[in-house]
């Protein structure tokens, strides 16, 4: 088992935001955590990368992670991508994609060429200043970034958020490939047709609590959990 988490809580404040979380992921294996806004889909992933005080069992590789800096963390193998898509605007995106890089002597199985000859998009504006992507590209980079640490496990959290259908269509397809590479994901996203595209198994969450496990065949067939939980 890559990741495995018990009876996690997190608070901001006072307020309880985790309520006692299970999940568990296998290596190579895709997991989306779906949801509505503010059930703590985010706070999840930050409390596993050590972004909020983490409460409970975190194990990574058989490890117990929580409590450890994030930095460490990564360093473990574990790679974050967050859904503001932070970059550095005043470097050029071959420069954003090599910051990403924990050991240059040992770079892994990401290299920046595969990066760029991925995606047309970034190989065309590879030495342009990565302030003037557009959303679509910018995601694109935060994820590729975080590839070129060589992460066993990549969390990815919103990654279509205000994004194109085209562009949605490609981060779908950018992810898949992610997976086929043996690299396992966990994809925090609102979208259900990404995620039964490309997951083995989904997770509900509601009120801070798992309220479903299963396969996207699973939560199809479930429109009891589907209307109470993710429907709007």
């Amino acid at each position: 088992m890559m990741l495995e988490i018990k009876d996690l809580h997190a608070y901001y404040g006072k307020s309880h935001i985790l309520q006692g979380v299970d999940m568990h992921i296998d290596a190579g294996e895709v997991v989306s955590l779906l949801g509505r806004n503010g059930v703590g889909r985010s706070t999840t992933v930050k409390a596993i990368m050590g972004e909020v005080p983490p409460h409970g069992h975190i194990l990574f590789k058989g490890k117990n992670i929580a409590g450890l800096p994030s930095y460490k963390i990564a360093h473990l193998g574990l790679g974050y991508v967050p859904e503001h898509r932070d970059i550095f605007p005043g470097l050029t995106v071959r420069q954003n994609l090599m910051l990403g890089i924990k050991n240059p002597r040992n770079p892994g199985k990401w290299k920046l060429e595969d990066m760029l000859d991925m995606f047309s998009n970034l190989k065309a504006r590879a030495d342009t200043p990565a302030g003037v992507l557009s959303g679509g590209e910018k995601q694109m980079l935060t994820i590729c970034r975080t590839l070129m640490g060589d992460p066993e496990l990549v969390m990815i959290d919103e990654p279509t958020e205000g994004l194109a259908p085209i562009i949605v269509q490609q981060v779908g397809d950018l992810i898949a490939e992610i997976a086929r590479r043996g690299v396992a994901i966990l994809l925090v996203e609102q979208k259900l047709s990404i995620a039964m595209r490309i997951s083995h198994r989904v997770y509900v969450m509601g009120h801070g609590k798992i309220v479903f496990e299963g396969s996207p065949d699973d939560l199809k067939a479930n429109s009891a959990v589907r209307k109470e939980w993710l429907e709007v």
